[in-house]
C-alpha cells in the first residue's frame, strides 16, 4: 500500500518535466514526507486538462457519499479490483497523474512489524515522476461545497519492493514517462497492472 509520499519540486520543475502549467504556484504542497491520513492537497494532472497542474484532496470521495469519512479508507484503489468496489467503479475511467518525488515503505524485521526499517523509494536523481490515479468530483449538499479528490492504484510488488514491503507485497503503480498519456487516455487499465519500474531506487532512511 501506499499512505506516505514526497513532493518536493517547486512549480517550474513540475512545469518542465510534465509540460504543463501550475495552477496556484502559491498553492503548491512542497513537502518532504506527505502523509496521506491528513488527506492533503497534492500536485495532479487530470484527463479532463492535461496542459494544468492542479491540486486534489488524497483520499477519493465518490460521487455517491454522503460525507467525507470515507476519504481514510479510500487512499489506496487496487488495480485487479478497480471496477468491482463501489467506492472505485464509477471513477475506472476519471484518470489523473499523481505527482511525487518519492514514496515511503516499511520492512518489517520481524512477523508483526514491530521492528522496521523506513525507506524511500525514488528515480534516479530524486527527479519527480507520475504514480497512476483515479479522481472524484463530490458536492457537499448541505455547503455546496466542490471537492476533486483521488486514490492511489496499487498493484502487485516488484522484486525490489516485494523485499522491502515484505509484509503486504504491494506497490503504487509507477507510470513511464511514455505511458502517462496512455493512462490519461482511458487505456485498459489492465495494462498497467504490472508497470515496468526498475527505474525505482530504494534507500534505506
Amino acid at each position: 500500500m501506499c499512505f506516505f509520499t514526497q513532493q518536493t519540486s517547486d512549480a517550474v520543475a513540475l512545469e518542465k518535466r510534465f509540460n504543463a502549467k501550475v495552477e496556484s504556484p502559491n498553492e503548491l504542497l512542497i513537502l518532504n514526507e506527505v502523509k496521506g491520513f491528513t488527506f492533503p492537497k497534492t500536485p495532479v494532472i487530470i484527463d479532463k486538462n492535461p496542459e494544468i497542474i492542479t491540486q486534489y484532496k488524497w483520499g477519493l470521495i465518490p460521487h455517491w457519499s454522503s460525507n467525507i469519512n470515507v476519504q481514510k479508507f479510500t487512499l489506496n484503489a487496487r488495480i485487479e479490483t478497480l471496477s468491482e468496489k463501489p467506492s472505485f467503479r464509477d471513477s475506472t475511467h476519471k484518470r489523473c497523474l499523481i505527482l511525487v518525488n518519492g514514496f515511503y515503505e516499511w520492512k518489517w524485521l520481524d512477523a508483526k512489524g514491530v521492528k522496521k526499517e523506513k525507506y524511500k523509494i525514488t528515480v534516479s536523481g530524486n527527479t519527480p515522476f507520475a504514480l497512476a490515479g483515479i479522481y472524484s468530483n463530490w458536492v457537499n449538499k448541505q455547503t455546496g461545497e466542490l471537492i476533486h479528490s483521488y486514490s492511489i492504484l496499487t498493484t502487485a510488488a516488484n522484486p525490489l519492493m516485494a523485499k522491502i514491503h515484505n509484509s503486504k507485497k504491494r506497490m503504487p503503480v509507477v507510470l513511464l514517462k511514455e505511458d502517462e498519456k496512455k493512462w490519461l487516455g482511458n487505456s485498459d487499465y489492465n495494462y498497467f497492472k504490472f508497470p515496468y519500474t526498475n527505474m525505482l531506487e530504494a534507500e534505506l532512511i
